[in-house]
């Protein structure tokens, strides 16, 4: 059955009063000031995740990578995201400072292009847009610009794609695209998946719309072609997971998740509008809306179809945020093409009626939506779904203006070559024969350290079983292995390899 606000309505007025449920949060969707005041609470329970503004800590990043925190770094880039959606729909500036220092923080000085030094060697492009998508919001929503002295909005926006565009993140395999990583030793440098080629598309349109440069809709354009002749995208409109490129891409992984339907329906939505209502976008349009609140939105609530089921949820933390998206990106199609307007926002308000229910009364948000109770399985993507599916209802007020341009109310500065003189992918000088002679010291010392270390735990194992690994876990090497391996299979393999040593020595 296709969701259409005749559908969703029924659901709607069953619940559109949260204050029954005593333990959930209490909000009246049918007032502003409420949604104000619950989006309030959950946004501040969304910022006791950042410990950037803590000393010794990174700025504009959340805890993480694995295993230092549950968080990869793009999750941070959406963080900020939701952060200026926030304030572009409540008028409350109390997270813009803060968004704003951590957008510049990471950017990534000398190129700006939001590939910063330290995570060049796991970075995606995927990774790389979800922070240049914030970049391009705080241009749309007229967020704050930063000092003069530092890079600007629509810059680090045209920085990200135009490192996105260059021909070495677009090779032949599979007839073009972009991989999902960017660095060739990484896992995944051998797959092209829709969330990359998704944001790109996105970027394009966007810009495109903001700066009328018709390059970047060209652009645009040629990458929903490759997405749709490649088999990323259904005649139906729905949209796969990815393919590897050493099978051309024909081996496709038809797992569906609710963020690359919904980046893909925000750029056809900003290209109908760059197009002035042209009929292909507008079917495009029609079909991905369509699609989307079909298989996301069953009984007018998110859902997160792949990970998200009856009988558990088997989501891991990229995840459980994809709600968020879902919510932010389908909200601003309706500005885009406002044809579309009164089918998102019935299923929207349905779905925000699930997520307070899902957030206990002081802003703690659970993960499922469905249950109309607090499911415990709290986080920072929880708390920024709910707070993206509170804040983006009041998406009619008249200070939430639709997207600017540059033409229309924008005041954000932009670069076409920024990021060009950044390295595209990263590179490195050749070896000489110093390093290759300091790189055999540096083998030779290791391996000895090893063995040593091996001797000495064989030998040592049977007189000291009981603390053997804590005196390993005082030295740097025996840290870092025991928290690459767990104490029991050590145990069981250097008692093998104890008993083996002795039955040497007797013969």
């Amino acid at each position: 059955m296709k969701l259409n606000a005749a559908t969703t309505l029924p659901f709607l007025a069953s619940s559109l009063l949260v204050r029954q449920a005593s333990a959930a949060l209490d909000v009246d969707l049918t007032s502003s000031d409420s949604i104000k005041q619950a989006a309030k609470l959950v946004a501040a329970n969304l910022f006791t995740y950042y410990k950037g503004n803590q000393y010794g800590q990174t700025p504009g990043i959340l805890p993480g990578p694995p295993p230092f925190g549950a968080y990869y770094w793009w999750e941070a880039g959406a963080l900020w995201g939701t952060y200026i959606d926030y304030w572009h729909y409540t008028e409350d500036d109390t997270y813009s400072n803060v968004s704003m220092n951590s957008l510049l923080f990471q950017a990534g000085a000398p190129g700006n292009s939001f590939q910063p030094a330290n995570v060049t060697m796991s970075l995606g492009n995927d990774d790389q847009g979800f922070w240049g998508m914030s970049a391009i919001l705080a241009a749309e929503t007229v967020f704050q610009n930063p000092p003069s002295s530092k890079p600007q909005w629509l810059a680090l926006a045209q920085a990200v794609f135009n490192t996105q565009a260059a021909p070495d993140r677009h090779d032949g395999t599979c007839g073009g695209g972009l991989r999902w990583q960017i660095p060739f030793a990484n896992t995944g440098y051998d797959y092209k998946n829709s969330i990359a080629n998704g944001i790109f598309f996105n970027l394009g349109a966007r810009l495109a719309r903001y700066t009328g440069n018709d390059s970047y809709a060209q652009t645009a354009t040629e990458t929903w072609d490759w997405v749709q002749g490649v088999g990323l995208m259904s005649a139906e409109y729905d949209i796969y997971d990815g393919g590897h490129v050493e099978k051309n891409c024909t081996d496709i992984s038809k797992a569906q998740f609710s963020y690359n339907a919904a980046v893909f329906l925000e750029g056809a939505a900003f290209m109908y509008n760059y197009t002035n209502g042209s009929d292909i976008w507008r079917e495009r349009v029609e079909g991905l809306v369509n699609r989307t609140l079909d298989i996301f939105f069953p009984n007018g609530i998110a859902v997160e179809l792949s990970c998200e089921l009856a009988e558990r949820v088997q989501c891991n933390t990229d995840m459980l945020s994809f709600k968020g998206f879902l919510h932010r990106w389908l909200a601003t199609a309706t500005k885009m093409a406002p044809f579309t307007h009164d089918t998102i926002m019935a299923v929207l308000r349905t779905s925000a009626a699930g997520a307070a229910q899902a957030c206990d009364s002081s802003g703690v948000c659970g993960f499922r939506w469905t249950t109309g109770s607090f499911d415990n399985l709290t986080g920072a993507g929880q708390q920024m779904s709910a707070l993206a599916a509170l804040s983006t209802l009041l998406i009619n007020e008249p200070w939430a203006i639709a997207p600017a341009t540059n033409s229309s109310g924008g005041t954000s500065q932009g670069n076409s070559a920024a990021g060009t003189s950044s390295p595209t992918i990263e590179t490195y000088r050749p070896l000489t024969t110093g390093d290759r002679a300091g790189a055999s010291i540096l083998t030779i010392v290791i391996l000895a350290s090893l063995v040593a270390l091996y001797f000495w735990l064989s030998t040592d194992l049977s007189e000291n079983s009981g603390n053997w690994w804590l005196e390993l876990e005082s030295t740097p090497l025996g840290a870092m292995l025991l928290r690459t391996k767990p104490k029991q299979d050590l145990t069981k393999q250097l008692s093998v390899a104890s008993a083996t040593s002795a039955s040497t020595s007797a013969a």
